[in-house]
């Protein structure tokens, strides 16, 4: 066996390898046998070894579940990790991918699912070996829990700015048999609109369609001097912008006094502030009936429609309360006293078998 072409290849693959490798550099298995004895190799799994005695590493285990399998791939968790989006932790069962038709055995710690487009779907230049980036999100999308997580998930990826949405649905097509396939499609098109958040995409859903508000804008860029600022939704022609408070992003002390410079900007500009959190938004028909009323004070000739027959957003005849005894305690309301041509309203309202034959 030769020596140096057998150290690069252990380095090559973090101090991992396997028992196919030695006998391809001309080893056998006397020579595995004799560096499990001297311990310069520790069994991993069958017949894939470490150049240790020690805990391997999250990278060491994922090099070893892609050998145990040889041919296969990272996919889910594992493989975005290994990607390098840093939403995603590093998984403590390693998933991995093989061609339609294989059966394997799963040692612990190691999972296995089968990819009718194994060949197009996998990245075999890189290490360790992992699936497309965009095949591998929609596919640990698909497998989420609920839709929310499903959100976070598509969402992050595209914030990272390693992807894009068109990306993403690029490799859904090439993913017919894909476990909740509609909902990825439904989630990737609303984050293409810029719904980015999973509250972000119930506003959009449960708050603005459903309840027939007008059509805004998302991720809107406004800058304020020398700050630039993304506004969540903005309504132009009403003079109206909603903005939705999520944990993540507004968690720090930084972050809300980045956004009380916000509310001081919009104030100035002529802009009042709502602000909201998950408590308003999962109420949707109450806010909806709350916005509803600030753009048709200020010209939208449209109507808030009922979701429901009990809906709350419609007003049925009584006489309108006052914003602040509409609104739940915890959303402050500021309105502006700037004259109606110069104001605006700035709301804060805090894989599997799938793919197709070629």
């Amino acid at each position: 066996m030769e020596q140096k072409t057998y150290e690069a290849l252990l380095k090559r693959q973090d101090g991992v390898i396997s028992r196919r490798q030695v006998r391809g550099l001309g080893g056998n298995d006397r020579d595995l046998a004799r560096l499990v004895r001297q311990r310069e190799l520790t069994r991993l799994h069958t017949g894939v070894y470490i150049d240790h005695t020690g805990e391997p590493t999250w990278r060491q285990r994922a090099w070893a579940a892609v050998l145990l399998h040889h041919p296969s791939a990272l996919a889910g968790a594992a493989a975005l990790h290994a990607h390098g989006l840093t939403s995603v932790r590093a998984p403590e069962v390693i998933t991995v991918v093989v061609a339609a038709g294989r059966s394997v055995d799963d040692p612990s710690g190691v999972s296995t699912s089968r990819l009718r487009c194994y060949d197009d779907a996998v990245q075999h230049h890189l290490s360790p070996p992992r699936l497309r980036l965009e095949h591998a999100v929609v596919m640990h999308a698909s497998a989420a829990r609920d839709e929310d997580t499903a959100v976070a998930r598509l969402a992050d990826a595209v914030q990272s700015r390693r992807t894009t949405p068109a990306r993403l649905l690029s490799a859904l097509e090439l993913l017919p048999r894909l476990p909740r396939r509609a909902l990825v499609r439904e989630v990737l098109n609303d984050v293409a609109s810029g719904a980015y958040s999973a509250m972000e995409r119930r506003f959009l859903l449960g708050v603005e369609r459903a309840h027939g508000l007008p059509v805004g804008a998302r991720q809107v860029r406004v800058t304020h001097g020398d700050r630039v600022a993304f506004q969540d939704v903005a309504y132009p022609e009403q003079a109206t912008v909603v903005e939705l408070d999520g944990r993540l992003g507004h968690e720090r002390a930084s972050d809300r006094w980045a956004d009380l410079e916000g509310d001081l900007d919009a104030l100035v500009a002529g802009e009042a502030t709502l602000r909201a959190g998950w408590r308003q938004v999962i109420a949707q028909c109450r806010l909806a009936g709350v916005l509803g009323r600030v753009p048709v004070a200020r010209g939208w000739e449209g109507a808030v429609r009922a979701c429901l027959p009990e809906c709350e957003a419609v007003d049925r005849g009584g006489s309108h309360a006052p914003l602040r005894d509409f609104l739940p305690r915890s959303v402050p309301v500021r309105v502006s006293t700037i004259a109606p041509s110069r104001r605006a309203v700035h709301h804060r309202a805090d894989w599997a078998q799938v793919c197709s034959r070629r």
